[in-house]
């Protein structure tokens, strides 16, 4: 019998992330990620999978990231019992981001009827906290390079991907059959985290394609944050950062320690880190080394290089300080979380700023700010924008497209098929013809929702 994928989510878009492998009648999900941005794609997580979540065998998670891991508390409260395969980073890292996931969706729920702008009464939340907590009983942990089966005959293994800690590519081998999922790929380099693995022979790939159509700057983060951060300092003012709290929120803490080692900006300008997930996970950076390229003395400079905030007390107590400062809170598309009051209390101020470190996915508030536009909607009301909005060209975590052809050319021998997945579908497209013209190989853009052979 024949081995297919059926592709339900993270196809033409850069979100959501589902990939459903099917053989003999055994059905296993790749990523389990939750749809962000445009409300179109929003509107997928309340949509039943087209498979019954207790017909689903096993499932692998490359990363901990929400467009990867955030569907499975769903997928468990929905009657998915089986095994959640991942790395100890990625294990470790969703112990925090689901239950944050769920508490935040909680909060916007509770926030939407307190007020009246949802038109849904109640408003509720995808999943509670406890949906997530109930879940991480599920994920076990796997080392890389360690061969094992989550089904019988179906031989997996995990190999380094950068991007985040724990972030993994995934050779699947069954019925004859290897298929590499690359994951999200970071970049070989990556101010803090490794550089990824060579790719293993397979038959099958499905390539990521966040920058498939773009290259990074040659100029690092440090150039282009130091001036910013030197203007804002110069004028008193509060930069508001969202950032991603797994691996975002760590590098620019390090970026900035460096810019105060070297006198680019003042070492009295002070950094908050506004946001209990990303806090946690700064500590994670010291159970795995093996993931990172700090040393031990970098690694415990992260911990005291901004002033680390728990409380939504000390949260909002921020707001009667003033400026300069830095303040570094999740989300980091400005989707959800404490980001978004902070973001409605400076934006109206030109002497603030507002900078943007990563991908920002079309229809997400991120986006809306990288536009230019004058005003964004926050809570229900419209917000001036007239703080200096910067986006930093250089810090993503994505491996560009110069750099992920360059991660396919490591493949021993050419594969049967490439499927060009996670990017919008511009970035994914141009992608694709660059593989078909740079490499020679046949490659494809599939569709949501579509099934194709491996």
């Amino acid at each position: 019998m024949s081995v297919n994928i059926t592709f339900l989510g993270g196809a033409g878009t850069v979100t959501g992330s589902k990939y459903l492998v099917r053989h003999d009648g055994k059905s296993l999900l790749l990523d389990c990620g939750l749809f962000q941005g445009y409300k179109l794609l929003r509107l997928r997580n309340w949509t039943p999978l087209p498979v019954a979540p207790n017909q689903i065998d096993a499932v692998l998670l490359t990363h901990a990231h929400l467009d990867h891991s955030g569907y499975l508390p769903l997928l468990a409260k929905e009657g998915f019992a089986g095994h959640v395969y991942a790395s100890s980073g990625t294990r470790d890292l969703c112990r925090i981001l689901l239950p944050d996931s769920g508490h935040i969706q909680e909060e916007d729920a509770a926030f939407a009827n307190r007020h009246g702008f949802s038109k849904h009464a109640p408003a509720l939340p995808l999943y509670t906290r406890q949906d997530a907590l109930d879940c991480l009983s599920l994920i076990k942990a796997v080392d890389l390079g360690i061969t094992f089966q989550p089904i019988p005959g179906w031989r997996v293994t995990f190999s380094s991907a950068g991007h985040i800690l724990g972030a993994s590519s995934v050779l699947l081998e069954v019925a004859g059959r290897r298929i590499l999922f690359s994951g999200d790929l970071g970049r070989p380099d990556d101010l803090i985290m490794n550089p990824p693995a060579p790719a293993p022979a397979a038959d099958t790939v499905l390539i990521e394609s966040t920058y498939g159509d773009r290259e990074h700057p040659q100029e690092d983060v440090l150039a282009e944050l130091g001036p910013a951060l030197k203007r804002l300092a110069a004028r008193g003012g509060v930069a508001v950062v969202p950032v991603f709290a797994v691996g975002r929120a760590q590098a620019l803490l390090h970026a900035i320690h460096l810019l105060k080692l070297r006198g680019d900006i003042p070492n009295s300008l002070p950094v908050f880190l506004d946001s209990p997930m990303a806090v946690h996970t700064t500590h994670l950076f010291e159970q795995h080394p093996q993931d990172h390229r700090l040393s031990s003395k970098e690694t415990r400079a992260l911990t005291h290089s901004a002033t680390m905030i728990s409380s939504t007390d000390e949260s909002r107590a921020l707001a009667s300080r003033h400026g300069p400062m830095v303040i570094l809170s999740a989300s980091g598309m400005a989707t959800g979380g404490r980001v978004l009051h902070h973001l409605a209390h400076y934006a109206g101020q030109h002497r603030n700023m507002i900078i943007l470190t990563g991908f920002q996915a079309p229809g997400t508030r991120g986006a809306t700010l990288a536009s230019g536009a004058r005003s964004v909607r926050i809570h229900g009301r419209d917000v001036e924008l007239n703080a200096e909005v910067v986006q930093l060209q250089s810090a993503s975590a994505h491996a560009d497209a110069n750099q992920l052809l360059a991660w396919l050319r490591t493949l021993p021998q050419a594969p049967d098929q490439v499927y060009v997945v996670h990017g919008e579908l511009a970035a994914a497209d141009e992608l694709r013809k660059r593989i078909q013209h740079d490499l020679g190989w046949r490659a494809l853009v599939p569709e949501h929702g579509s099934s194709w052979p491996t």
